[in-house]
């Protein structure tokens, strides 16, 4: 995580924050004080800032995710119960061992070990309460599903889920549907702990529970009878048992939605599908006074706002009510009033990116979504520094505080249940007519005060998009799938997605380009752009209207293994599927040879074409006939890496062998014999390495070994290191976003000419026989996303028109770009495989200046 400070504009109150990094490289909050700038609702008291984002850079971890919970990630799939079982659904938990390390118990709060009996305890006080096991987390801990609701017989189930069906499938006549009006329980989702080190979620959560479960007052009974209340228990259980904001992998879960790398991630994906909630809670910490969201700008723009703010505001006055009417006080216990960014900021606690859950899920049917930011601090330095009565005191305010947000909503649930259930019907509704969006103004939003012009996002939805059938559309056609966006294709032409859909706002949220909104707010919370139609590898194009050819709806891809029938094989090394199949077959021992134009040439052996057949089925990908000769023999890469976990799990996803390392790691005495190349972009300094660590990197890279790295601590290495001369130049820190760029070199062949790019590195003074492997764009290389210059003008994209973002030369290649960012850009990974079999094969046992001296190296960021 980077360290930032960034001032934030009145709405109505000026917030500043700076983010310190902790030992363990989390963030740790300094409040400011407050002044008032008058807005239509006044501001009642001074808060501290919200979080500041945290960037692609890992905390003290990141080398460490082990290959298992990579493993397990990458085949993890979610079990689905059958809709149609009635409730209860009663299981007996088996119990976890005890876990005397597991961090929560400093906190007085629910160790791990101690929820399966917990609620198994649960299940037994009668029979509204359900627990399914909703899968498993990277480390290998059970994911729990807890249900709460009135008994229904199995009937009754399929009736509700006929009726769920429906105001997705069908919402014009669900509107009219008397059954769905007095029928329908409405679904209510509460999502906790989904970053570790903020627990206190999951304690509420269970309390809430054994309160419903027993409790016989009329106002239960009736929510029970018209509401299905779904918990998440822990989404993160690897991360509540180590105390860190990620799983097991590194991962912040809640910045990986929309990609779902991980499979807590694919988890609440599924739930929020197949429970379709029309509330949603999200209970994080640490924010004093409790931020209950909704947010500042910029909305989404492919939302349908009006809907979701009208609700989402609603609900968050009431949760205020209920936090600040448990009478914590800041003279009494530390404790500040209730804040709602919409309110009471004007930006840098913004809805754009749906990589959070709340904003996931508003593409999912829900109209009303919160992140909730419990008060007081116990993660990070509170956790090591305060002693354990004082964590103690905090967390028990932060389960109430929860309790009440908690509370509240389902009063809300329950009080608005037809309106919420008829504006969730109007969403699905105007996806599947193609309707327009509604902007939202104090008349289209009444009740909301302080909308302005700075809230409306909108934009215009193309008729419908179309995918090439390949590897990559592959790919992306499973992807949109899993996420519930409909998919057409006519035979053997390419796949189409009908954007008249009940999800149209996902599925233009995922394969649209994004928009430039550099000149709409000075900070952003966390990323601007994402485009999977860009930067997932796959031909995606808006069309004017669907083919006149007859389409049918896929469940699922059409394969694309495939291998000719005669003469060598060419395999094209422009996906990662491709290099995970290239890794297979090396370390089987089939001989491959590398072709002048970076491919893959398979020899027409009969082991050759065997594992070649393999690989196609196993990883998707074609293998093409070719009278290219094989220029270069490849041997199996071993890479050590000082890379972020996003980094370090792309790797893994294109199954190199990948051995993390630090200089801790390298001072601690590494034996290279177990890497064939370096991949440097974090946590290895080189004028921190100590002169025996020197000499064996040295050694290693004279031997013939090269280095690739990314950004300004890999370009800096590569200077100290005396393997290519080139100045990183860093754009803005803040800026993030899709860029055009044009490839020109080996290592980029067969890129898309779109590239992802946080805190931008482009590069000036190549030195002798550095060649530019990719350049931005010339004129604003910024295609989607936020990236302003700094206040003296400088940073900025026309800084970095035309300066080269890639380079490479005989034994090293730099990247400006991110092209594996947390595992998001598929269609960029290649470039790095390219680059690492590159650098692994320039065995000529010639390294002039591999042994340099111990000058400073560049600060990485």
């Amino acid at each position: 995580m980077r360290t930032i400070a960034r001032a934030v504009p009145p709405r109505p109150v000026l917030l500043t924050a700076v983010a310190l990094t902790t030992a363990a490289g989390s963030l740790l909050l300094q409040p400011r004080t407050a002044d008032a700038t008058p807005r239509p609702v006044p501001r009642r008291g001074s808060a501290p800032d919200p979080a500041i984002r945290e960037g692609s850079g890992p905390d003290r971890y990141a080398g460490l995710a082990p290959a298992t919970a990579a493993r397990r990630a990458l085949s993890a799939t979610v079990p689905r119960t059958d809709p149609r079982l009635g409730y209860p659904r009663r299981q007996v938990l088996s119990p976890d061992p005890a876990n005397p390390a597991d961090t929560s118990l400093k906190l007085g709060l629910s160790p791990y070990d101690a929820l399966a009996p917990r609620l198994n305890s649960l299940q037994r006080l009668g029979d509204r309460v359900s627990v399914e096991v909703a899968g498993v987390s990277a480390g290998g801990h059970r994911l729990y599903l807890v249900t709460v609701t009135a008994p229904e017989t199995a009937d009754q189930a399929t009736a509700q889920e006929r009726m769920r069906e429906l105001i997705e499938n069908a919402p014009a006549s669900a509107a009219k549907s008397p059954e769905i009006k007095t029928g329908y329980k409405i679904p209510v989702l509460f999502d906790n702990n989904i970053h570790g080190d903020e627990r206190e979620g999951t304690d509420a959560s269970l309390d809430l529970i054994q309160r419903l479960a027993t409790a016989n007052d009329t106002q239960t009974k009736d929510l029970l009878a018209h509401s299905r209340l779904y918990f998440d228990i822990t989404a993160n259980p690897d991360g509540r048992i180590a105390g860190t904001r990620a799983n097991a992998n590194g991962f912040d879960l809640n910045r990986d939605l929309i990609t779902a790398s991980q499979p807590e991630t694919r988890a609440i994906r599924a739930l929020t599908i197949d429970k379709q909630p029309a509330v949603l809670l999200d209970l994080h910490g640490y924010v004093n006074g409790t931020l209950i969201e909704p947010t500042t700008p910029p909305h989404g723009e492919n939302y349908e706002y009006d809907l979701f703010l009208k609700n989402t505001y609603a609900n968050a006055l009431d949760m205020e009510a209920a936090v600040d009417g448990l009478g914590h006080t800041p003279a009494k216990d530390g404790v500040e009033p209730a804040q709602i960014p919409f309110r009471d900021q004007a930006e840098g606690w913004d809805d754009w990116p749906p990589v959070f859950t709340p904003q996931y899920a508003a593409f999912q049917g829900a109209v009303a979504a919160h992140t909730v930011e419990i008060p007081l601090q116990v993660d990070n330095t509170a956790y090591d520094t305060l002693p354990t009565a004082e964590l103690r005191r905090r967390a028990a305010i932060n389960v109430a505080v929860a309790g009440a947000a908690m509370r509240a909503t389902l009063d809300f649930a329950r009080s608005h249940r037809s309106s919420l259930i008829a504006d969730q019907i109007e969403m699905f509704r105007r996806g599947t007519a193609g309707a327009e969006q509604v902007p939202v103004s104090a008349r289209t939003v009444p009740g909301v005060p302080g909308i302005g012009p700075e809230d409306v996002y909108t934009t215009e939805f193309p008729r419908a998009y179309t995918i090439a059938a390949d590897t990559a559309g592959a790919r992306l056609v499973a992807h949109l799938v899993a996420n519930d966006v409909r998919v057409l294709r006519a035979a053997n032409g390419p796949y189409v997605v009908d954007m008249h859909q009940p999800k149209r706002g996902l599925a233009n949220a995922l394969l649209a380009d994004g928009r430039d909104i550099s000149d709409k707010v000075t900070a952003m919370y966390d990323i601007s752009a994402w485009s999977l139609g860009r930067l997932w590898g796959a031909t995606v194009e808006p069309a004017p209207g669907l083919p006149t050819t007859p389409l049918t709806t896929v469940s699922a891809p059409s394969p694309v293994a495939h291998v000719a029938p005669h003469g060598d094989l060419r395999l094209r090394l422009t996906d990662p599927a491709e290099f995970a199949a290239l890794n297979s077959l090396l370390r089987q021992g089939i001989p491959v040879r590398r072709a002048a134009d970076g491919s893959a040439i398979v020899p027409d052996t009969p082991s050759a074409r065997a594992g070649a057949t393999t690989a196609a089925q196993t990883y998707g990908v074609a293998f093409e006939a070719t009278t290219l000769p094989g220029v270069t023999a490849l041997h199996p890469v071993r890479v050590a890496a000082a890379v972020t976990p996003g980094e370090l799990f792309a790797l893994r996803e294109m199954d190199f062998d990948v051995t993390p390392v630090s200089t801790d790691v390298l001072n601690a005495g590494f034996d290279w014999s177990r890497a064939d190349v370096l991949f440097v972009s974090t946590e290895l300094e080189y004028g921190d390495l100590t002169p025996t660590a020197r000499t064996a990197l040295g050694a290693f890279l004279s031997s013939g070994h090269g280095l690739v790295g990314r950004g300004v601590t890999g370009a800096a290495f590569a200077s100290a290191t005396g393997l290519l001369t080139a100045a990183p130049v860093e754009g803005t820190q803040e800026a993030n976003g899709v860029v055009r760029v044009v490839n020109s070199g080996q290592v980029t062949a067969g890129a898309p000419p779109y590239g992802f790019v946080y805190a931008p590195v482009w590069f000036t003074g190549l030195g002798s026989g550095v060649r530019v492997e990719q350049s931005y764009a010339t004129g604003n290389p910024l295609l989607a996303g936020h990236w302003r210059t700094r206040a003296d003008g400088s940073g900025g994209p026309a800084d970095a028109a035309g300066r080269p973002s890639v380079v490479s030369g005989r034994h090293a290649v730099l990247f400006g770009t991110e092209p594996l960012f947390r595992d998001h850009p598929k269609g960029e990974l290649p470039q790095v495989g390219r680059a690492l079999f590159t650098m692994a094969h320039t065995n000529d046992g010639t390294r002039a200046g591999a042994h340099a001296s111990s000058g400073s190296v560049e600060e990485s960021r």
